[in-house]
């Protein structure tokens, strides 16, 4: 899909409502029971950025952006405050050939967990450790590379060797997302202030 990898201004983004979206089609039958049933394997956020625009360079800044993502044609990177760093967790354990992980992030509550994909994490901020042991980034036998665009990360030929060797990674990540409306609908006020409704940005699949 078209994508821009440049990140939405994270001073507006502080200030976005908003959070994860699930499908769910709930039926009631006559007797009050409910059946309900689960579109989506995987949550999607959304958030209203127009809650984050407190001056008028902030509304500079987003007329700017979103003339230059075209509306909703194309898609960037966007962080959510309210969950952008993955703590250390596991993400998959070496057979002794397989040299690609893709970094997921598990939540858990109670006997429940639910897989999160993390396609763009953030350079600078991704740590690795196979057998429990913190490696280095870069193309040496002995360290990982990351693909920032897909969240791949993999292994250098001597840390895919060993069998059952747990990997383990942790990262700051970004969303893939893009403005859910072609139509910013401001209404200015005056040259200082402005009213800003509804301003929709919503992740997308990569």
């Amino acid at each position: 899909m078209a994508f821009h990898d440049v990140r939405f201004p994270e001073k507006i983004a502080l200030g976005a409502t908003g959070g994860p979206l699930w499908s769910t089609n709930v039926v009631t039958t006559a007797g009050g029971h409910e059946r309900r049933n689960q579109n989506w394997s995987a949550s999607r956020g959304r958030w209203n950025v127009g809650s984050g625009l407190k001056t008028r360079d902030d509304l500079a800044t987003l007329i700017a952006f979103f003339r230059a993502r075209r509306g909703r044609a194309f898609a960037f990177r966007f962080k959510d405050w309210s969950d952008f760093q993955m703590p250390r967790q596991q993400i998959g354990v070496t057979d002794g050939t397989t040299a690609t992980f893709q970094i997921v992030r598990t939540y858990t509550s109670g006997p429940t967990s639910q897989v999160r994909t993390i396609q763009l994490p953030v350079a600078g901020t991704v740590r690795c450790w196979t057998d429990g042991v913190e490696r280095t980034e870069g193309g040496g036998a002995s360290q990982f590379q990351v693909n920032y665009a897909t969240g791949v990360i993999t292994l250098g030929s001597s840390l895919r060797t060993p069998v059952g060797h747990a990997v383990e990674a942790q990262c700051d990540f970004d969303v893939p997302a893009r403005f859910d409306s072609d139509d910013l609908g401001l209404t200015l006020e005056n040259f200082f202030q402005g009213q800003w409704a509804d301003i929709p940005v919503i992740e997308v699949r990569l």
